[in-house]
């Protein structure tokens, strides 16, 4: 019973030798999909042994299932190029795989933020990420779901997840986060209503600074919880943008 381990790419040399290495001890192949990287990430993976493969982007979910296409071996792992797998973590994977007592497993992903490991905001998050190939596939356009029958077994062990070089770049990315969701919205007919900017936004600081108890995790806690309050208020936002653009084209702005 092998392993095949996928990992999707675009431009990511700065982390995919971390992501290789942390596998390549209990990996019976590494699947690289890139999509068009510019940098080095091919020649780097190629390098470590991976099996790379090109194809265009169109979605998370539809990546990620044509990358499993791709492997070969009896059992999937499935990691992102900015994820490191943990001693612990691999250890329970190599178990899971010999024990057979499941077929679906999920595992615990902790954020680097900061200069360390967040202990409580963004954690514990648990994702379906190991399974017998066949059995999942997901969907989504961009916070993609996993869908399988059954029950999905957890893993003990953390999936390190470095998520942000600097502020700058985790504010891009919510930029870009939250236009594509609320192009999703806007494509799926949900309404903009002011309720949903101004109370949602709260409710997602308050889900990760008290609920989460991300207070613990200090000022990384703060800025934590008020990036999630941002991210919620700028899809808002951009939905109600969206929809005043159907309505007044062109005058929406001028310049």
């Amino acid at each position: 019973m092998g392993l095949s381990v996928l990992i999707l790419t675009k431009n990511e040399e700065k982390n995919i030798k971390r992501a290789i290495e942390s596998v390549k001890d209990i990996a019976d192949e590494i699947v690289v999909l890139d999509s068009g990287s510019t940098d080095r990430t091919v020649e780097i993976a190629k390098s470590l042994g991976a099996k790379v493969f090109f194809h265009q982007w169109d979605g998370y979910a539809q990546q990620r299932n044509r990358g499993i296409g791709l492997c070969s071996e009896d059992w999937v792992l499935v990691l992102d190029a900015d994820e490191e797998v943990s001693e612990e973590l691999r250890n329970s994977i190599s178990k899971a795989i010999a024990s057979h007592t499941a077929e679906v497993y999920m595992v615990c992903r902790r954020t680097y933020y900061l200069g360390k490991f967040l202990e409580h905001a963004w954690y514990p998050e648990w994702r379906v990420r190991l399974f017998k190939k066949g059995l999942v596939r997901f969907e989504g356009d961009l916070h993609e779901q996993a869908i399988f029958k059954g029950e999905a077994h957890k893993l003990k062990g953390d999936l390190y997840h470095y998520s942000y070089e600097s502020l700058y770049h985790q504010y891009e990315k919510t930029l870009k986060y939250a236009k594509t969701m609320a192009e999703y919205y806007h494509k799926k007919g949900k309404k903009f209503r002011l309720y949903n900017l101004l109370f949602n936004p709260l409710w997602s600081f308050f889900k990760v600074y008290f609920l989460q108890k991300g207070f613990l995790d200090g000022v990384r806690g703060f800025l934590v919880a008020f990036s999630s309050f941002f991210y919620t208020f700028l899809k808002y936002m951009f939905l109600l943008e969206l929809e005043l653009k159907e309505k007044h084209k062109e005058n929406l702005w001028k310049r």
